[in-house]
């Protein structure tokens, strides 16, 4: 799913719509937690999780610093993002991986786009620039490690992944 996240032209709405992304990427990383089962890769996953709780925390307040309000869960697209991978969770692993990649597309679009806005403080790009940082090492990991696994990890049905 192609964001839009990142093209808002003024700063609340664009700290905004990071924050609720941000928080769909948490709902997206439980949910292929609980799915997965490699053990590894979902101790990776929730210390990405935990980097995106740290982007939320940190970017709240900046976000009432402009004048807007906290927010305090995801939108309407987190049906998508978690859902891709609750669907990927039927088959496997790598279909885990490969649903979360493009959630982290998405994110790293975002955060590209946010870091070269014209009406940010040099601060808040600094902060930016630290979380694009943590998504592009979160999407390394996951090609990483999608490359990593076997074919027939692609169209195996995990039944313990099954809701």
């Amino acid at each position: 799913m192609a964001t839009l996240v990142g093209k808002q032209s003024d700063p609340v709405s664009l700290l905004r719509n990071l924050v609720e992304l941000d928080y769909d990427a948490i709902e997206a990383y439980e949910a292929a937690i609980a799915r997965l089962d490699d053990s590894i890769i979902g101790q990776r996953l929730r210390q990405f999780c935990d980097d995106h709780r740290r982007h939320v925390a940190t970017l709240n307040p900046i976000l009432q610093r402009l004048g807007g309000d906290v927010v305090l869960q995801g939108d309407i697209k987190r049906v998508l993002t978690k859902g891709k991978v609750v669907i990927g969770g039927l088959f496997g692993d790598r279909a885990i991986l490969m649903a979360m990649k493009t959630n982290e597309d998405d994110t790293n679009t975002a955060y590209e786009r946010a870091v070269v806005h014209t009406r940010l403080s040099s601060d808040v790009v600094q902060v930016l620039q630290s979380h694009l940082a943590d998504e592009r090492r979160h999407r390394e990991y996951i090609v990483t490690t999608l490359r990593g696994l076997a074919p027939e990890e692609q169209t195996r049905v995990s039944s313990s992944s099954i809701v």
